[in-house]
């Protein structure tokens, strides 16, 4: 039997209706820098770490990845509101947490130091917390933890892990990067690519043209994202949406931009990369976030100073 888990709601900011928000949840870890306490949980064990969170429960923590993500999140919603009060399609954050909520007393302090619209803290004592991801609607998870983030995509919602780093704020709007194959899209002529070879994958999507992609992890969060972009005009829009992907335009950029069509998902800009290097690109746009299934253009991104998710 699971643990219950333990919800701290956020009476300072107004709380959304989950069926209609696009509901975000985020850890600790990738919202807060807390390698420090993480290192003391792993070497003193869950209750020295307790002690420490309760001891300096006045302390805010320092931003982690995710907290310019989370903050240009926040700016969309003002912006939404700005135009109409009564619209409920809005970003919806919550916190998600393995602390009991007594050790959790810092988060929420944290939170309210940087005024973060934080709607509701979740703190589960029990190992794997993604359990409770659809009872309260969320759409999209960031994690720290790669367990945590393989179990959440097994239960069918978007998900990818945050790697800990320094991160300059960038201005807004909100600026989210996608790759494209096994994020947005299914992982298809990946495979293909794996057997037969860049050749091969060529021909198979000459071949397929027609034919939409299946779908990737992130496309349900993309597409809520493009139903919030709707509400303004691309010039106005307090959002912006990037594709950046190793295909080439020439040879398989056809069936990717078909596919969006098909979707009805439009996309501010699209790079197709042929394979060079994604980090000048990314460094150029600024996103604060970028989604990307392939560990070595995290690495790219992180080495430009871009947050970066993983989607494994």
């Amino acid at each position: 039997m699971a643990e219950p888990e333990s919800t701290v709601i956020n009476t300072d900011v107004k709380q959304k209706d989950p069926s209609e928000a696009l509901v975000i949840a985020v850890t600790t870890r990738a919202i807060f820098n807390l390698e420090e306490e993480h290192k003391l949980y792993l070497e003193k064990g869950k209750e020295e770490y307790a002690r420490h969170q309760q001891a300096n429960q006045d302390k805010p923590l320092p931003p982690g990845t995710a907290f310019a993500f989370i903050q240009a999140a926040q700016y969309v919603n003002e912006k939404i509101l700005e135009s109409n009060l009564a619209e409920k399609d809005l970003f919806d954050i919550l916190v998600l947490s393995n602390n009991s909520p007594e050790s959790g007393v810092r988060i929420i302090n944290s939170a309210k130091h940087y005024g973060l619209e934080i709607s509701k803290f979740c703190f589960v004592s029990n190992k794997d917390s993604t359990q409770y991801l659809k009872s309260h609607g969320v759409k999209l998870f960031l994690s720290a933890d790669r367990i945590d983030v393989c179990n959440a995509l097994r239960r069918g919602v978007s998900a990818a892990l945050v790697f800990q780093q320094e991160v300059q704020a960038p201005s807004t709007p909100l600026r989210v990067v996608f790759d494209g194959d096994a994020v947005l899209f299914s992982d298809e002529t990946d495979q293909v690519f794996q057997e037969q070879g860049l050749e091969g994958a060529v021909r198979y999507e000459r071949a397929m043209e027609a034919v939409p992609m299946g779908e990737g992890p992130l496309k349900a969060f993309a597409m809520h994202l493009g139903k919030i972009c709707k509400k303004f005009s691309q010039e106005k829009s307090p959002i912006r949406t990037y594709l950046v992907t190793a295909r080439s335009g020439r040879d398989m950029g056809v069936r990717a931009i078909k596919t969006l069509q098909e979707w009805g998902l439009a996309i501010d800009e699209a790079f197709f990369m042929d394979g060079a290097p994604k980090g000048p690109i990314l460094a150029q746009i600024q996103p604060h976030i970028f989604f990307d299934d392939g560990l070595h253009n995290i690495q790219g991104a992180q080495d430009v100073g871009v947050p970066s998710a993983w989607v494994p």
